[in-house]
């Protein structure tokens, strides 16, 4: 037995405890021998746990309108209130290749084009899903995807970024969070379960919370899609032959007394007031007359006419919409369209909402016809102007939508608006979408290659403007494509001015409908691949404008066979000397 010596003083202490007092002690000395062994088992140059390194929480933006970049910066807010010190950068200023070193990655996200990430998200979601993938086993996770239903691969870059880190490795902090294009309500919800959740790690590792305020929201701006401005379409002027195909008009629109500022790629968001004659369709099928009260999401309330015409978005058909019109309609060919996902894509993309109604019509309350359909949504459209060259308006290229069903014409809601409702001195409502993805270089020597399609014109025309405002002395390159030169040669004059003044450098046009064989960009890129090359070796940026499901996927796919040709490189290597491109802002896309 060992004898452990107390000293007549401690002794005498002792014997004046009651004992109440000598059980606490007992204990308060027990748990002092405990922590003592655990100090002593501790290595030498083990941190205490008060040392511990801090959590480290990284929230990356991938926006294509701006949305993402929003329900960013709120988790950040949030987090900050929950005392968790946190990081918040955009994809497109993020070095992919740092991922594995990352501690806990939040990613927000948007889906363009057939279910592909925003054109920042590119390089990392192609290192996330390509061979030389990292691994992400020591890094934890969660996914937030925004999208619009009405497209088939709904979500599709959140689902598939969500199933890339699990794949790698990372380990899922909440379930991946899906959001519609009235994305408000499921954004906080998943933004408030993520802070909880992160906060909760970060006290589980014994870090102190962050000790400093919440950081104060970034000032708004005059106008946004919330608070547009109410601006005056001054002028529109078809720029398409009379008989041509496609119908696309030059829009002026007066932003005088705004203050609004806006840059060579930026867009211009757009409220549309849906088609009064498709509200009267649309009223008739339901039977109703159009002055029946319905109750908003907000509480508020009007007239069944005015909501159609200004707040719910009729044009667009979606799963959602069609699979509750099926079960409020009992139609049973209906039910089994829906149940059918090869019949249910392919009737959305025949189909509109009115055309189901005229199909199946079905006599309804205003509150459940109200209820079907989705609110409103403004459109963007490239914007075709630079402010130092036309002042205080802003310029669209509007392909005007037409297309027929059940015997009647219809426009699509924007488009309409624009190239044919809306009369020249009329109101329109307005914000500026930024888009940073989509800029001139900084170095106004540097050269430039423009490849487009159809109204993607649009940003090229205000590129020129502002290079010839700058007096920029680079290059300019620029390869478009359009049905026939006779009827689809958009703002021909303009361009053939550039050219004799020097300002356009090369020109290189493709028609898929004159003469025996369809010709597009990517075919003018092809056979010029030396000089793409030739170009891109002295620094050329690359910019791509249009449709992003056909002409900018060959456009790139072409874009790779030169580099691996021209430059003696493996496939792999053409992707990454791509990426490269996009990370240094060289390959720049604006796609729709």
């Amino acid at each position: 037995m060992t004898t452990i010596p107390i000293t007549p003083e401690l002794a005498a202490h002792l014997d004046t405890l009651n004992p109440q007092q000598l059980a606490f002690v007992a204990g308060y000395a027990w748990a002092k021998s405990q922590t003592a062994q655990a100090a002593a088992r501790q290595p030498e140059n083990a941190a205490a746990p008060q040392d511990a390194a801090p959590r480290r929480v990284h929230i990356l933006s991938a926006s294509q309108t701006g949305n993402a970049r929003r329900v960013a910066e709120q988790l950040l807010v949030k987090l900050e209130t929950a005392g968790v010190n946190a990081a918040l950068t955009a994809v497109a200023d993020y070095k992919a290749k740092q991922l594995a070193q990352e501690d806990i990655v939040l990613l927000v996200t948007s889906t363009q084009g057939e279910g592909e990430p925003p054109e920042e998200a590119v390089p990392l979601f192609k290192l996330l899903t390509g061979k030389k993938a990292p691994d992400l086993q020591a890094v934890s996770f969660a996914v937030l995807g925004l999208g619009d239903s009405s497209y088939p691969a709904f979500c599709q870059a959140g689902r598939d970024f969500d199933a890339a880190f699990a794949k790698q490795g990372a380990q899922r902090i909440v379930p991946l969070g899906i959001c519609d294009l009235d994305y408000q309500a499921a954004a906080d919800a998943w933004t408030d379960e993520t802070a909880a959740a992160v906060a909760k790690l970060a006290a589980a590792s014994g870090t102190p919370a962050a000790d400093r305020a919440p950081a104060a929201p970034a000032e708004g701006k005059t106008y946004s899609k919330d608070a547009p401005f109410t601006a005056v379409l001054s002028v529109r002027q078809k720029i398409t032959a009379r008989g041509a195909d496609k119908d696309v008009q030059h829009i002026e629109i007066d932003l005088t007394g705004s203050g609004i500022r806006y840059q060579a790629g930026d867009a211009l968001g757009v409220w549309p007031v849906n088609n009064g004659k498709l509200v009267d369709e649309i009223l008739r099928h339901a039977g109703l007359d159009g002055s029946e009260t319905v109750k908003k999401a907000d509480g508020s309330s009007r007239d069944i006419r005015s909501a159609l015409r200004e707040d719910l978005d009729i044009t667009q058909n979606t799963p959602q919409w069609l699979q509750q019109y099926a079960v409020l309609s009992g139609a049973p060919q209906l039910q089994r369209t829906v149940e059918n996902p090869d019949a249910l894509n392919a009737y959305l993309a025949a189909t509109p909402p009115v055309g189901v109604m005229a199909e199946y019509p079905v006599r309804t309350d205003a509150q459940t016809l109200h209820d079907l359909f989705r609110a409103q949504t403004p459109r963007l459209y490239s914007i075709a102007s630079a402010q130092d060259e036309v002042g205080e308006e802003v310029h669209l290229t509007v392909g005007v939508v037409r297309f027929e069903h059940h015997g009647e014409t219809y426009t699509g809601a924007a488009s309409g608006c624009l190239g044919q409702d809306w009369e020249e001195g009329g109101e329109v409502r307005v914000f500026v979408e930024p888009n940073k993805l989509f800029r001139l270089p900084e170095n106004g020597g540097t050269p430039v290659i423009m490849i487009g399609a159809g109204t993607g014109i649009a940003p090229f025309r205000a590129f020129m403007q502002q290079r010839e405002a700058n007096g920029d002395t680079g290059m300019n390159w620029l390869v478009f494509g359009n049905r026939k030169f006779t009827d689809d040669f958009l703002y021909q004059a303009e361009w053939l001015q550039y050219r004799k003044s020097g300002l356009l450098t090369r020109a290189d046009l493709a028609w898929s409908r004159q003469g025996g064989e369809k010709t597009y960009v990517q075919h003018k890129l092809a056979d010029n691949a030396a000089e793409v090359w030739a170009w891109l070796q002295q620094g050329a940026h690359l910019y791509v404008c249009g449709d992003a499901a056909r002409m900018a996927r060959d456009v790139e796919h072409t874009l790779l066979d030169i580099i691996a040709q021209q430059g003696g490189l493996s496939r792999d290597d053409a992707e990454e000397y791509l990426n490269g491109l996009r990370e240094d802002k060289r390959y720049q896309r604006d796609v729709y």
